[in-house]
């Protein structure tokens, strides 16, 4: 279901969209739209579930809004958002509250008369102030998170002795959508079948807790399943709300009375805790345990600021936006996401400081290309012609190519990759620039059959930061503290 311009917008999402088409709901009848299986889409690729776009632009703004802050965030009905700006259904911005301005003030002051025609993912639905200046530049839709707004309304139902700023601006909100050409709706699709169940396994067999695995005797998952049970407890709390009577009075003051109607409630719901499953599941797979981070693999010059590593919680929240991207993958064997950013001069407006967005990838076959168009084998078909590895993308890759920002030689810019990278991809990425790198190491130093990564130890004029026990590390009951604070280099 899902209403026109100006209407209640919701659009409670069955299908799979292309690229380059705007999401649609299911049919009257209730069959889902089907697309043609074609790459760097929506679609499955073979058999592995994938996240469609809009799912991950959803989840990354809720990620987002996690983005760690040296600010403390004031005690106020005015909620932290995250933001991601998209054009052409590839991520543009990245953006979260900061003490002084809302996210959508910040994507004004950031982009501009560039935000026509763009879609914007909030975490929470935006105010009054964020939404006239948005409609304003001409943004083609905005979807949000069909919980607490920005101007929280969960405050003032626990507390009714607040003012009624919060339905007020609610009110202003709705008149503003009825008389905007911008579409503010709900998207939301339903998770593919057994995407939940993919994650977690997928989960354990990424470098970052199969490095700890290997480092500490006697390890096993029961930390991964007790760190993911105490993610999902945090997200729950912040993303949902438990009260079943208290969400329905939530959406019918945002104009979404719509979904307070068995099926249509009780689905929102349950769509809404997968989604939070899967963030919490993400997150859990680079954990902070002991003195476990990301850190340099070899001395060098700490005065240098090109050399100086990112506080450890940065570089986590980084490489966890990393890991998101890499459930879009193509390959049937090993998804790998790269996410590109850059620090300023100074710290900006931006609940981000002096961090900014420059572009992110998957691996994924060349846009365009059909699913039978080239190989999907492994080193494990004898074949050498019919092998996946002279056809694919790489995250890398794909991240450089689609970049929204150029990288600047005198600012530090660093890449975060979910694995370490080949030696197709490691001179990519010193001739563009790019000052530092964040990622796992299992692989580094191999051989294989049809890629190797033997330039990665080899690289020089590049910092490498890789998943790793503390090297200044000396306390030994530290390291088995799974509490222990996180260090910086």
């Amino acid at each position: 279901m899902g209403a026109g311009r100006g209407g209640a917008a919701v659009a409670l999402m069955h299908g799979a969209e292309e690229d380059d088409e705007e999401p649609v709901a299911a049919t009257a009848a209730g069959r889902p739209r089907v697309s043609a299986a074609s790459t760097q889409t929506d679609s499955m690729a073979g058999q592995i579930p994938r996240l469609s776009k809009v799912n991950l632009f959803t989840l990354f703004s809720l990620w987002m809004e996690l983005f760690p802050s040296a600010e403390q965030q004031k005690k106020s009905q005015v909620k932290k958002s995250g933001l991601v700006v998209v054009k052409n259904m590839k991520i543009v911005g990245l953006h979260c509250s900061s003490a002084d301005l809302h996210a959508g003030q910040i994507a004004l002051i950031k982009h501009g008369s560039r935000l026509k025609n763009c879609d914007l993912y909030f975490s929470r639905k935006p105010c009054s102030a964020c939404l006239k200046m948005i409609v304003n530049a001409g943004v083609n839709r905005i979807s949000y998170w069909p919980a607490d707004p920005e101007i929280s309304l969960q405050n003032e139902a626990s507390n009714p002795m607040t003012t009624d700023d919060a339905k007020l601006d609610a009110k202003a909100v709705e008149r503003l959508k009825s008389n905007s050409r911008a579409r503010v709706c709900v998207l939301l699709q339903p998770l593919v079948c057994y995407m939940v169940q993919f994650v977690e396994e997928t989960s354990t067999k990424f470098d970052f807790i199969q490095k700890i695995a290997k480092s500490q005797p006697g390890f096993n998952t029961d930390f991964y399943t007790e760190c993911r049970q105490e993610k999902m407890k945090e997200y729950e709390s912040l993303f949902l709300i438990s009260n079943e009577e208290m969400h329905k009075q939530i959406l019918m003051t945002i104009g979404l009375e719509n979904l307070c109607e068995n099926p249509y409630f009780s689905n929102l719901r349950q769509n809404m805790k997968d989604l939070v499953l899967v963030l919490a599941t993400v997150a859990a797979s680079v954990p902070v345990f002991g003195c476990f981070g990301f850190y340099c693999r070899e001395s060098q010059p700490t005065n240098e600021t090109y050399h100086q590593s990112l506080p450890q919680e940065i570089a986590r929240h980084c490489m966890i936006q990393a890991r998101l991207l890499a459930y879009r993958t193509e390959d049937h064997k090993t998804g790998v996401g790269a996410i590109i950013w850059a620090e300023g001069k100074s710290r900006s407006c931006d609940g981000t400081g002096a961090m900014y967005f420059v572009g992110c990838g998957y691996n994924a076959f060349p846009a365009g290309s059909e699913y039978a168009d080239f190989p999907h084998m492994d080193d494990k078909q004898k074949d050498r012609e019919i092998r996946k590895f002279r056809y694919i993308i790489h995250a890398e890759q794909n991240a450089l190519t689609f970049r929204c920002q150029e990288i600047k030689p005198d600012e530090r810019s660093m890449i975060f990759v979910t694995k370490c990278p080949c030696d197709e991809c490691v001179p990519l990425i010193k001739g563009a620039g790019i000052k530092q790198i964040y990622a796992g190491d299992v692989d580094a130093g191999k051989k294989k059959a049809d890629i190797s990564y033997m330039k990665f130890d080899e690289l020089e004029g590049v910092s490498k930061f890789t998943w790793q026990l503390n090297p200044f590390h000396t306390n030994v009951l530290e390291f088995h503290d799974p509490t222990a604070r996180e260090r910086t280099v």
